[in-house]
């Protein structure tokens, strides 16, 4: 089992080195991460995630529990490093700490990594800008069952700490690739996938295409959408009604809405997909 070490100086060179982890330079350059949370460490430790080192703080704790991801982390080989109060919420970005935050390695996949079924569905994000809306299509396409996201042209660093936080820690548990759009394009028409885009100038509905074969549902950035890289190889360009005065949605939200779609139609075909209820976690 690792060892546990205590931190009480501002100063100590392991803090300075986890706070410099925001910045992305430092993150491409040293090749880890920042995971804090009492929700993302635990869903990072269920999905095997490798946590080098642990900084606790029991002053912060808000629950229970924090004991047992304590252990299953150091069980797993992770370094724990208590802290004083001052010295995590100086490692903290968050207003209220909940006392655990979590060093590790990045998160890196290429699209010849990914394992996918038959009738894989799959979520392609082009050019997202927001950390925030990357993390909520993360969660959004771990509750569709989503074999894999893919990011293409990547203007957010998929292991940026709000990714983590937006994602509520499912971005450890699907699968995520990131490559340019043409290489995008051309591993989905080798696999036959059906490419649904989404875009407001469509004429087609989101309910209309099929979805449940092969399958991925591609957005684009906030501010221009979709590119015509994207628009001129899709399967199907469809768009969600807009009965207000907005002309679109929130990317996120949209990715959210097209998703449940595909899962409506896959439970459709086959009702024994239908999961239990999640207990209260």
């Amino acid at each position: 089992m690792a060892k546990t070490l205590e931190i009480t100086s501002l100063t100590n060179p392991r803090v300075k080195e986890a706070v410099r982890l925001r910045q992305r330079s430092h993150r491409d350059e040293s090749r880890l991460m920042l995971v804090e949370g009492y929700r993302e460490i635990k869903r990072a430790l269920f999905n095997r995630y490798p946590i080098e080192t642990l900084f606790t703080c029991e002053a912060f704790f808000m629950g229970t529990h924090e004991g047992e991801i304590i252990a299953q982390a150091m069980a797993a080989g992770a370094e724990h490093i208590v802290c004083a109060k001052e010295v995590f919420a100086k490692l903290s970005a968050r207003d209220r700490p909940d006392g655990l935050l979590a060093t590790g390695p990045h998160i890196e996949r290429t699209l010849s990594g990914l394992a996918l079924p038959g009738d894989a569905l799959l979520m392609v994000a082009e050019s997202i800008e927001k950390p925030g809306n990357l993390g909520t299509i993360l969660r959004s396409a771990d509750a569709a069952g989503a074999s894999a996201v893919i990011v293409c042209d990547a203007c957010t660093d998929v292991n940026n700490p709000n990714v983590v936080r937006a994602s509520i820690g499912t971005v450890f548990a699907v699968p995520i690739a990131v490559a340019p759009t043409e290489e995008v394009i051309a591993f989905l028409r080798e696999r036959r996938f059906t490419m649904v885009a989404a875009t407001p100038h469509a004429n087609a509905l989101y309910t209309e295409p099929n979805m449940t074969g092969a399958t991925a549902i591609v957005v684009g950035s906030e501010q221009y959408g979709l590119s015509e890289t994207w628009l001129a190889a899709a399967t199907a360009a469809v768009r969600i009604p807009m009965l207000g005065q907005c002309d679109s949605l929130n990317v996120s939200a949209a990715a959210t809405i097209l998703l449940a779609e595909a899962v409506r139609q896959r439970i459709a075909l086959s009702p024994d997909r239908i999961p239990a209820p999640h207990t209260h976690e």
